[in-house]
């Protein structure tokens, strides 16, 4: 059965860093969404321009720079609705125009397709997940290969297991997970695949876990990017 979406991803960069933010197009409406939207302007709304579709939402998984970066000029340019968790904006006190917060669990329509808000904490406050009948978009809570560190301000290594552990219970083996950043591995494997191969999806314990997490003499600068 065809999804009532279209999931269209764009690589963005800036220096050394790589971001992958996502375009999700209702077929039936043509509204869009924008998931993370940052460093290439041109990338999205070239995208927008090319699917002939209409930016209504944007939905952040958290408030780190590289996430929000282009919010200030697409809310702008498109007057979209910007939702991101109550936990993170009231954690950091960001702001932009057209904010809305949500709650864990709410649902958010685009048209014919539901997106539901999932509320993981641990990368920072309220970092969140966003889950469509077929995919997951992750930012930095979990990455094919990882989980996003723990190590900022409003981060903890704790509430990232327990969100860890709530994804891999919740999320169907099927559904395509879609981080924020990739380091070996494209966006889109199966949560099957996680299940096999992300190291912190093997950890039984909280302590195991974030004495792993949080272990000492992690050289964060030599991370390689796909």
């Amino acid at each position: 059965m065809t999804a009532p979406y279209e999931l269209h991803r764009l690589r963005v960069v800036s220096g050394r860093l790589v971001n992958y933010c996502y375009v999700i197009v209702d077929r039936a409406t043509r509204q869009a969404c924008v998931v993370d939207p940052a460093w290439d302007h041109a990338a999205v709304t070239g995208k927008l321009d090319e699917l002939q579709a209409d930016l209504t939402v944007i939905l952040l998984t958290h408030s780190h720079t590289d996430h929000v970066q282009l919010v200030p000029r697409l809310t702008r340019e498109y007057a979209p609705a910007v939702w991101m968790s109550r936990l993170e904006i009231e954690g950091y006190g960001f702001q932009c125009n057209g904010l809305q917060a949500f709650e864990d669990g709410q649902v958010i329509r685009l048209g014919a397709t539901t997106i539901t808000c999932l509320v993981t904490p641990g990368h920072s406050f309220g970092s969140s997940c966003f889950l469509l009948s077929g995919d997951l978009m992750t930012g930095d809570t979990i990455f094919i290969e990882g989980c996003g560190v723990c190590a900022a301000h409003g981060s903890d290594a704790g509430a990232m297991f327990e969100s860890v552990q709530r994804i891999k219970s919740l999320v169907h083996p099927q559904i395509r997970v879609h981080p924020g950043h990739a380091f070996g591995e494209l966006p889109g494997q199966p949560m099957h695949y996680l299940h096999m191969y992300n190291m912190y999806f093997q950890f039984q314990t909280k302590e195991e876990f974030i004495a792993y997490r949080m272990r000492k003499n992690q050289n964060l600068s030599n991370l390689q990017y796909v």
